[in-house]
């Protein structure tokens, strides 16, 4: 049986693994966002209506989320290498087959397979970096990876419209090919692999349990993703997923705390602190998500800017992230209390959140926002790493995995939230304030009768009759009215996000002290 300490690595072999984990977790977490920018070119080249190309995105989610909670079983009956290996596998081959199809119903088969393979990616790359480490360096391992998970979705938009733009969409598929090779080559070649003493005959496997757990996972997503566009519990289909999961969520715990060999150890949670871990993981998804999404649609829709720049003006802020990484990673190596460095980071997240509040304008300018990416990206640094850390701290054995599976699961589904929570609230929120603004926009005021005449004018020099003028100069002021009052609801999404983050620090308190360095490598057995 290999044993932790003969997985650790050291000199040009662990250079090659961990730079192999790392591509892995990048290629996974920057398929989520790439495809955003591509939607309406695939629209045009497949014939697919809005509604249908949204589930390139949902298909790839819903299998993303499926997957990551049964990785630590998976692992445990085939290898983790042989597991990794198949999954890089799976996902490549996903990707050409994405490239090369040629109806949308192709495409959304083809995404969800690429997310079977891609979901496995993120958990495996975790603990194959960590078991490359010594004990002393594993808080290193952690700030690499995290590196990866944090950069990824920031990457995803600038890319994705710089191959849509110089190429053709497929290119965004096309390119995980030849990464995907050179993974799997380094894979098979450098990983090695633990072996577990316990592999179930076909018979003893909770099949059953997996069919709930795509049932409660599968139909939440689907809500989550679809939810808003579908005026949420108005639409039947929506009110029956929304039941298939909750009663799907009660069996599915019912059936792993009954049965003999549950896919996934839920007694872990009995942990106090991998219980307030998942939800500040949750809470980081959240965070992460919701503003990567949000920022893009304000500088596009508002400020009128390309795909292309929107993606790159997140890019300070992540290369902030990744700079801070290692530095955080030494710092836990030097016995700075994680506790301290969330509730620093948290703070500063609030800050961020303050400050695109007070910044956002209909005429923002790039300089009135950078300083406040960069802020994010250090309240992202000071998150990732000592959670993930924390959240682990008092747990033994292979638990230690099976919570690292669970960090993992619920930073996405707080994504998803974040995703679906941000989208309805702009709807509404923008709603609400157009009636305020209408209301403040008395005609019979000097100021709006010169503001109209002024535009009536306007349209008068053009060549338009004084009637067609004065609609078009309406049109306008409707417009400039419904352009104030997206801006506030943003506002008011920031400012409500930055007291979700402020409510986060008290919960600190709560953490236990763990009366040993916690060794991550036994999340390998």
């Amino acid at each position: 049986m290999v044993v932790a300490e003969d997985l650790v690595e050291y000199g040009f072999r662990r250079v090659i693994i961990t730079i192999t984990a790392v591509m892995c977790a990048l290629l996974e977490i920057v398929d989520t966002t790439i495809v955003n920018v591509a939607l309406t070119n695939m629209r045009g080249s497949l014939g697919a209506t809005l509604t249908d190309v949204a589930w390139v995105i949902t298909a790839y989610a819903i299998a993303n989320v499926i997957v990551i909670p049964m990785t630590s079983w998976l692992s445990q009956q085939f290898g983790r290498r042989n597991y990794f290996a198949v999954s890089i596998i799976i996902f490549t081959t996903a990707s050409f087959l994405c490239g090369n199809a040629s109806t949308i119903w192709e495409l959304v088969a083809y995404r969800f397979i690429q997310g079977l393979g891609g979901g496995a990616l993120l958990v495996t790359a975790q603990t194959i970096i960590t078991e490359s480490y010594p004990a002393a360096k594993r808080g290193m391992a952690q700030a690499i990876y995290g590196m990866g998970v944090i950069v990824g979705p920031t990457l995803g938009p600038p890319l994705g419209g710089y191959l849509v733009e110089h190429f053709s969409w497929p290119y965004i598929f096309y390119i995980n090919i030849p990464l995907g090779i050179i993974a799997t080559f380094l894979t098979l070649t450098f990983v090695r692999s633990p072996q577990y003493g316990i592999k179930l005959k076909a018979n003893q496997v909770d099949w059953l349990g997996m069919g709930l757990l795509i049932a409660f996972i599968g139909s939440l997503q689907f809500v989550l993703e679809h939810g808003q566009q579908d005026d949420w519990f108005e639409d039947h289909l929506i009110t029956s997923l929304s039941i298939v999961s909750l009663v799907g969520m009660l069996l599915f715990v019912w059936r792993q705390l009954t049965y003999e060999h549950p896919i996934v150890n839920l007694s872990v949670l009995k942990d106090q602190n991998l219980r307030i871990g998942v939800i500040m993981s949750f809470i980081l998804g959240f965070g992460l998500y919701s503003s990567t999404l949000i920022i893009p649609i304000y500088t596009q829709s508002i400020l009128g800017w390309t795909a292309t720049d929107a993606g790159l003006l997140l890019i300070p802020g992540s290369l902030t992230t990744a700079f801070m990484m290692p530095i955080i990673g030494n710092m836990i190596q030097k016995g700075v209390p994680q506790s301290y460095m969330v509730a620093i980071g948290f703070l500063v997240f609030f800050l961020f959140t303050l400050f695109m509040h007070n910044a956002m304008t209909p005429d923002t300018g790039e300089e009135h926002l950078f300083w406040g990416l960069i802020l994010r990206g250090v309240g992202l640094g000071l998150l990732f790493v000592p959670i993930t850390t924390l959240s682990l701290s008092t747990l033994k054995g292979k638990h230690i995995g099976e919570g690292a599976a669970f960090t993992g699961m619920l930073r996405q589904l707080g994504g998803s939230f974040g995703v679906a929570i941000v989208t309805t609230l702009i709807t509404r929120f923008t709603q609400q304030h157009r009636v305020q603004v209408i209301a403040h926009l008395d005609g019979s005021k000097l100021n709006v009768q010169e503001r109209v005449s002024q535009l009536q004018n306007g349209f008068i020099a053009k060549g338009f009759s004084p009637n067609e003028a004065q609609n078009k100069a309406y049109q306008v002021l409707d417009f400039m009215v419904m352009k104030q009052s997206t801006v506030l609801s943003y506002m008011d999404i920031f400012m409500y996000l930055g007291i979700l983050f402020l409510l986060c620090i008290p919960v600190i308190l709560f953490i236990k002290k763990s009366k040993k360095e916690v060794d991550l490598s036994e999340a390998m057995h």
